[in-house]
């Protein structure tokens, strides 16, 4: 039985989490599937509309 509002989670404590936020600040590339569906897609409409 899990306790509410308690959670673990393995990345985190391994330093997975911060490993990847460090590397997309630096880079500018999102590591998460949403943002880099966001970064192609506003590139996307920028090459066609040209804004």
């Amino acid at each position: 039985m899990k306790l509410p509002g308690l959670s673990f989670s393995w990345k985190r404590a391994l330093g997975v989490t911060q490993a990847k936020q460090q590397f997309a600040r630096k880079t500018g590339i999102p590591t998460t599937k949403a943002g880099l569906e966001r970064k192609i897609g506003k590139a996307v409409i920028k090459s066609i509309f040209g804004k």
